[in-house]
């Protein structure tokens, strides 16, 4: 057990002996307990040095060394769900040595990724496609008779979303050869009885539960036959969750083993190779514990789940050092600004506080989205759906259905997922359903995976919404409260990490819907910016002027759609350069937008749209991630002088 992240590179002879997994599978079974003990110490280092997803891949060693000893990988294919458990898995695949490039620019990946290796065999980052990814594998096997072996792994978090069980249900009406394996760290199925046993057995016990059986006992009493059919579900639905975790697979189709000790290597190597072998579809339940080995994170998962880079001795020292502070000026200096989701957290507590409609949903995002306030002060208003993310939008629309506002908190990314909901569902029927759209944008070490890049293509096509996108913290709150208000659909997007420390009550105006924000005057050339990049569109005004190139108006639009037209009227009438720019893909985007409505309209003015190209933007450090779209002060300047310079020579 390891009680402190080594701050200098461990000795690790046996692992240094196993580069690539056929040299792993030379080594004997009783040398694997070593070789896991030192994988697990290089883990904690490598990480210790670059932060990045900590617990998961700690709870994986000993199934990564057991299943690359008995697949013959990358030939057989190993499929990961969600991607943040594979560090010990790139360690063991050639890439031990590029640990220290993870999640930097031009370095290691945060989750598998194809281009990166052979043995990634399918790039993810979303939850609960493993499976389906891994069926898709043993089926082409199959056609084209090869003798691959398939192994989908897959955590029992990942398990709360319904396309892992559509993929369960499909592979058992094929009858593919292949074998899934259930992760279970008992962050969302337990023990023996396990989380879902728990969960049905609290709806079962509920009151409302208890109601709605009565009543439905009732009016089937003159319906003896449909009476017996639902008594029989009912009873084999408790069977199955209750009397013993296997059931509910074995009766989807599954042959069910488990649960095994995920961390008994002797144990795992001889039931995976029994199975690897076994005809049909196969499950294998084992239990594992997150963050495994390391003592901090054996007690606090949620905590170390992932962690920040460790800072060397001398920096720490320093840091610790305390810096004298007299003046209200430094005083004020030394309040760091505050993040995105807890600018959201406040707002919703606050708007919970004075309007009992308010009720907050997340799909399996609490932290992540600032709610864990609101689960604590309003625990009968809070819904944490798990990774579910159609039910989530759904469910919000039975809500407003009733009367109620609900507030959905997700990310960008994860949007995409409840797509057709988001139009059948909600905005079809114009219901008052908020979504609070965190990760907008670039989302830096994490990469194109998670990048909120889309959104506002994918969201201003719809009737009936509206979007907003605030371009600091105050804006934030400000078109929080005003999407809040309007009685139909609305989007609120906004950027992973800290604002720029603008105080919540320096503009603390009501805020219309469709009217934007004139920061400076100037002529020529008009900057509008949607979003988070209001601080380096000022950054590039002031440099255009200080080159003598340009004094620009700048607008903060603060409204996607709808546009505000007075604004862009004006503009165009006055300025022969119009600039537009959003983190977002440049296509469908903001700019789009303007584009649009100004050919529409029949304004001849120039437009120069910046924001990000047609191509997925590779993971860096936030900063680096903008200079790479342009997106920085240099970027827009280059691009706004390169346009001006055509216009001048008459392009």
């Amino acid at each position: 057990m390891f009680h402190e992240i080594p701050l200098s590179r461990p000795v690790t002879p046996l692992l240094d002996q196993v580069p690539t997994p056929d040299k792993l599978r030379e080594l004997p079974l009783n040398a694997l307990p070593e070789l896991a003990r030192e994988l697990r110490e290089y883990l904690l280092w490598s990480t210790g040095q670059t932060g990045g997803h900590f617990g998961a891949g700690l709870g994986v060693i000993e199934l990564t060394v057991a299943l690359h000893y008995v697949y013959n990988t990358p030939h057989d294919r190993v499929v990961w769900d969600v991607g943040h458990q594979t560090y010990p898995h790139k360690i063991l695949t050639g890439r031990k040595e590029q640990m220290l490039t993870m999640r930097q620019q031009d370095g290691l990946a945060a989750f598998p990724r194809r281009e990166e290796s052979p043995y990634d065999t399918f790039g993810v980052g979303h939850s609960s496609t493993s499976i389906s990814a891994a069926l898709g594998m043993a089926r082409a096997a199959e056609l084209t008779g090869s003798e691959r072996k398939v192994v989908a792994v897959i955590g029992d978090g990942a398990m709360t979303a319904g396309m892992a069980f559509e993929a369960l249900n499909d592979a058992a009406h094929q009858n593919t050869n292949m074998l899934v394996i259930l992760n279970d760290n008992q962050m969302s199925i337990s023990h023996a009885v396990g989380g879902l046993s728990n969960y049905f057995s609290h709806i079962w016990a509920s009151k409302s539960y208890i109601a709605l059986r009565e009543g439905g006992k009732r009016v089937l009493q003159s319906m003896p036959t449909a009476m017996n059919f639902v008594r029989r579900t009912e009873e084999q639905m408790k069977t199955m969750v209750t009397d013993a975790p296997g059931a509910l697979f074995e009766s989807i189709g599954f042959n069910y083993v488990g649960p095994i000790d995920g961390h008994n290597l002797e144990e795992l190597v001889e039931t995976i190779a029994n199975l690897s072998e076994a005809q049909g579809p196969q499950l294998l339940h084992v239990f594992t514990t997150k963050g495994k080995g390391f003592a901090p994170a054996e007690a606090d998962p949620i905590g170390y789940h992932a962690i920040s880079k460790i800072a060397p001795v001398a920096e720490r020292k320093a840091a610790d050092t305390p810096t004298p502070m007299s003046t209200p000026a430094a005083v004020a200096a030394s309040v760091k600004p505050k993040k995105y989701s807890d600018v959201f957290g406040d707002w919703l507590c606050a708007t919970a506080a004075a309007d009992l409609r308010v009720v907050g949903i997340t799909p399996a995002m609490c932290e992540g989205s600032g709610m864990v306030r609101f689960a604590g002060e309003y625990p009968e208003r809070y819904h944490d759906v798990a990774i579910a993310e159609q039910h989530a939008v759904t469910f919000a629309a039975g809500l407003a259905c009733e009367g109620f506002k609900p507030v959905v908190a997700i990310y960008s990314t994860f949007l995409q997922r409840g797509y057709d909901q988001l139009i059948h569902d909600v905005a079809l029927q114009n219901l008052d359903v908020t979504f609070a759209i965190d990760r907008a944008g670039l989302v830096g070490e994490d990469g194109p995976t998670h990048a909120g890049a889309y959104d506002l293509a994918f969201l201003r096509c719809i009737p009936n919404m509206i979007i907003a996108a605030p371009s600091d913290e105050a804006e934030c709150h400000a078109l929080l409260t005003a999407a809040w208000q309007h009685p139909g659909p609305s989007a609120v997007r906004y950027p992973r990490g800290t604002g720029t420390g603008a105080s919540l009550y320096s503009h603390a105006e009501q805020v219309e819907i469709g009217h934007a924000r004139r920061i400076r005057d100037g002529h020529e050339v008009a900057i509008v910016n949607f979003g988070s990049r209001l601080e380096a569109v000022v950054q590039a005004a002031d440099e255009l002027k200080r080159m003598g190139l340009a004094s620009p108006t700048i607008i903060d639009m603060r409204w996607v759609k709808p546009l505000d037209e007075d604004c862009l009227a004006a503009l165009a009438s006055s300025h022969s350069l119009i600039v537009s720019v959003e983190e977002h893909a440049l296509m469908g985007g903001a700019g789009s937008a303007v584009s649009e409505w100004l050919h529409a309209e029949g304004y001849a003015c120039g437009l120069l749209t910046l924001g990000i190209r047609d191509a997925y933007i590779e993971h860096a450090a936030p900063a680096q991630m903008h200079a790479a779209c342009g997106l920085d002060r240099d970027g827009m300047v280059r691009s706004i002088a390169a346009r001006l310079a055509r216009t001048q020579l008459g392009h």
